[in-house]
């Protein structure tokens, strides 16, 4: 791919010749131009009309240009529209450039460059919405009608006074209503609201003619045209002045009432959502006029068909939420902070995920202990071939103990280009170490477990998580409590330092902050081969080819466990034998086929690789025998965890008539215990629950004592 480098006006020491060794196969790296987006510009023209003739793409290493550059392609003749051939861009300058130690940063721009020529990830499904433009504006009467005076001429208004106490104008432009806002769900193009509306005075009938305002002698009736309750003594002048408009009636009974919405603008102080993020098409600016100047412009450009990629993949049947009306897994439902995650607690089991809420933070299958539920934008066989891309290439480059920081493309990206230009300018910040390699994502959260431990196979030293004020308080515990898992499975390994860090930041005002906490931060142990596998499309798989190449590459002999936090997905269960009845119900209830019986003698049988630790098994057993030992099962160089074993086995119990096994000796002790005072099962009744149900059955009908129908 073809490929320009600039120094940006002699601020970076570029390397090229260094670059081009460790990319050969990208042409044009050589040349480190000085100002390409100034009087070099027509160095960008000719690499683009090549680009287009050989039909190959072409890589800019400057965003902050990307506009021009664009303009410049469009207005080169011979060069295709970027709409036909995408020009890609990556930033060299902020994440590496202006480091105080760039000279040394070769190796990582290199690894940067690299992963900006890979291919574009698959295109995903898409979800799509459709508004009409009918706006729905809640709140007190002035606040409303000043807000939709900025919107009327684009979208259809509807005002909904939630409060009284201020004037509505004075001519009717636009639908009114009045009322307790009760509920409000649904999402861009398909709001529902709900309403009570109990004043006397019904704003659809009512003409503003003042003649309620004037008679009333409290002073009751304002220009909301709305009564106040509180202040009326019943004298009732109002009804007699309003006269044949009857607009005021004191009886009307209070109604419930529900319209449907595409947009909504909040202007009430509480929101009508408590989650972190609110759906599309919802805005909730309180008395910010700067938040309602920012919603103003976004509800002006929302009329039309829209479309957002889906984010997420679900299987159902991989899926440990539930069983036979059980809860186990719940971890997805408690972490969305879009609440597009619902519970489906049937005898099917699983969750419901409604695609027009989700925001793509993909925590959920970050959390997810089975991979049932999935990240699809990008998925993560492509996110763990660019980690591998970035690692492989720094490597090679000659580059040691690299550390990934994982962020956002949105607030993270920003943080780390203030970084970058502080690193220029200030000469007590640092700037991105060399060895600490950026990873955009379009959420922090959408990476998880697995693909850590599969970065730290392939040869990381570090996982560094950035978090900004973005980021949810659900999905800041969930990534502590991964990274907790990450570093005891490591450090039980032998892995000496802290392998997966959280940095946690609001904005610019704290990057001394980071930058003291990135350069602080000394490398943890590598493996000394990486490994060369490719992360799967299934998440177990993925985890279990990390973990075996760990293993193997361990700096110590390995103990016979790991001990693990309580969020980890991988553990052992644990039967309390005495209570056990080997009933079963937990092998049927296990999604993960972690447990099973043995269809020749009565045992509970266990392969340690399979748990998930959903817990599902717990909650069904009827005797409440089953806990959950979060750990990694090392025994037999990690072998043990693959082989079936025996949790819990009991002797037969042989059936009193024929003699053929039926139960264990413990299930049918239990049974005639429970059963014994039952008056059903009293004699020869209870001696029948000793039998087969052969037995059972011939026993009935031969038995010359036992009444029958035709007796009675």
């Amino acid at each position: 791919m073809k490929t320009l480098i600039c120094n940006c006006n002699r601020t970076m020491p570029l390397d090229g010749a260094g670059l081009a060794r460790a990319l050969p196969q990208a042409e044009g790296l050589q040349t480190v131009h000085t100002l390409l987006c100034r009087h070099e510009a027509v160095q960008f023209q000719r690499a683009a009309k090549s680009a287009a003739a050989a039909g190959e793409q072409l890589l800019v290493a400057c965003t902050q240009e990307k506009r021009l550059f664009l303009e410049l392609n469009a207005q080169t003749e011979g060069a295709l529209p970027a709409e036909e051939q995408p020009i890609r861009f990556v930033n060299l300058r902020e994440t590496g450039g202006w480091s105080k130690d760039a000279r040394g940063a070769t190796p990582k721009l290199a690894a940067l460059i690299a992963a900006a020529q890979l291919p574009e990830a698959e295109p995903v499904p898409t979800v799509s919405y459709r508004s009409a433009g009918r706006l729905l504006v809640i709140g007190a009467a002035e606040a409303a009608e000043r807000a939709a005076a900025m919107l009327a001429d684009k979208l259809d208004v509807t005002l909904l006074l939630s409060e009284a106490g201020s004037a509505l104008p004075q001519g009717r432009e636009r639908a009114v209503f009045a009322g307790r806002v009760t509920a409000v769900t649904g999402w861009l193009g398909a709001f529902q609201v709900r309403w009570d509306s109990g004043n006397p005075i019904d704003l659809d009938l009512c003409t503003r003619c003042n003649a309620c305002v004037d008679a009333c002698p409290e002073g009751a009736i304002g220009f909301d045209y709305q009564v106040d309750l509180s202040r009326c003594a019943s004298h009732r002048a109002c009804v007699k002045a309003c006269g044949v408009a009857g607009a005021i009636d004191f009886g009307r009974a209070p109604e419930s009432m529900a319209e449907t919405f595409d947009l909504v603008l909040d202007l009430r102080a509480a929101p009508a959502f408590s989650q972190h993020a609110l759906p599309q098409g919802y805005f909730h600016v309180a008395s910010d006029s700067a938040r309602l100047f920012d919603a103003v412009l976004k509800l002006r450009e929302l009329t039309g068909e829209f479309e957002k990629p889906k984010f997420f993949q679900y299987k159902q049947k991989l899926c440990a939420h539930s069983r036979n009306e059980r809860v186990g897994c719940d971890a997805c439902v408690q972490i969305c902070s879009a609440r597009a995650i619902a519970s489906e607690a049937t005898t099917t089991g699983g969750i419901r995920v409604e695609p027009h809420l989700c925001v793509g933070c993909g925590a959920c299958t970050t959390v997810c202990p089975t991979g049932a539920l999935a990240y699809a934008y990008p998925d993560a066989p492509t996110t763990g071939k660019r980690l591998r891309t970035l690692l492989a290439t720094y490597a090679r480059a000659g580059g040691r103990d690299a550390a990934l920081l994982l962020h956002s493309e949105g607030a993270g990206s920003r943080l780390l280009g203030d970084l970058g230009r502080a690193a220029r300018t200030d000469a007590d910040i640092h700037g991105l170490p060399a060895r600490v390699l950026p990873v955009g994502l379009w959420h922090t959260a959408s990476v998880g477990l697995e693909l850590w431990l599969t970065a730290k196979a392939q040869g990381a030293s570090q996982i560094f998580i950035l978090l900004t004020e973005e980021e949810a308080p659900e999905y800041r515990e969930a990534l502590r409590e991964q990274a907790a898992v990450a570093n005891a499975l490591l450090a039980g390994l032998g892995y000496a330092g802290a392998h997966v860090q959280v940095f946690e930041t609001r904005d610019a005002r704290d990057l001394a902050a980071l930058d003291a906490a990135l350069r602080g931060a000394a490398p943890a142990a590598t493996v000394r081969l990486p490994a060369a596998f490719a992360a799967q499309s299934d998440k177990r798989a993925t985890l279990e080819l990390a973990l075996e190449h760990l293993m193997a590459q361990a700096p110590q002999a390995l103990p016979d466990a790991v001990a693990l936090p309580e969020a980890s997905p991988l553990g052992a269960v644990v039967v309390d034998t005495g209570r056990c009845t080997l009933c079963l119900s937990c092998v049927g209830a296990c999604p993960a086929a972690a447990l099973a019986d043995n269809p020749d003698k009565p045992q509970l049988r266990f392969i340690e690789k399979n748990c998930v630790q959903c817990g599902l098994c717990a909650s069904t057993c009827p005797e409440d025998a089953i806990s959950l030992v979060p750990r990694l099962l090392l025994a037999d160089e990690g072998k043990a965890r693959k082989q079936p074993r025996v949790l819990h086995e009991a002797q037969p119990y042989g059936c009193i008539r024929c003699g053929k096994p039926f139960g264990t000796l413990q299930a049918v002790e239990a049974m005639l215990g429970r059963l014994a005072g039952h008056p059903m099962f009293q004699g020869e009744a209870l001696q029948r629950l000793k039998m087969c149900g052969d037995c059972r059955v011939i026993d009935i009908y031969s038995n010359p004592n036992e009444t029958r129908i035709t007796d009675l």
